[in-house]
């Protein structure tokens, strides 16, 4: 009986073995992608913080647009009030003159 335990013993050492070295291998595996997600998340922080503050930054700078598009708009308001008076005086004064020839 006893060499029948000796090759089952070392069947079951080979097994432990085999288990043992696979075991850490996968420990090591999981260690490794857990170190790779865990860095990649740090990225992500980074990169969602840097976003955020690019957002911040661009609802200033259209607040900033937005402003300077009412200064065009108004100074667009202000060349048509006086391009359209000028056109209006222009207009009477040729009027004026078409209407002192024909009496």
């Amino acid at each position: 009986m006893s060499s029948h335990s000796r090759p089952s013993s070392q069947a079951n050492n080979a097994r432990l073995s085999t288990y043992s070295s696979s075991s850490s291998s996968t420990s090591a595996s999981k260690a490794r992608q857990f170190s790779h997600l865990h860095s990649q998340l740090a990225q992500l922080t980074a990169h969602m913080s840097d976003l955020e503050n690019l957002l911040r930054m661009t609802a200033v700078q259209a607040e900033s647009l937005r402003g300077l598009g009412g200064y065009a708009g108004g100074m667009f308001m202000a060349a048509s009030k006086i391009l359209g008076e000028e056109a209006a005086s222009e207009a009477e004064a040729q009027s004026g003159k078409g209407g002192k020839t024909d009496t």
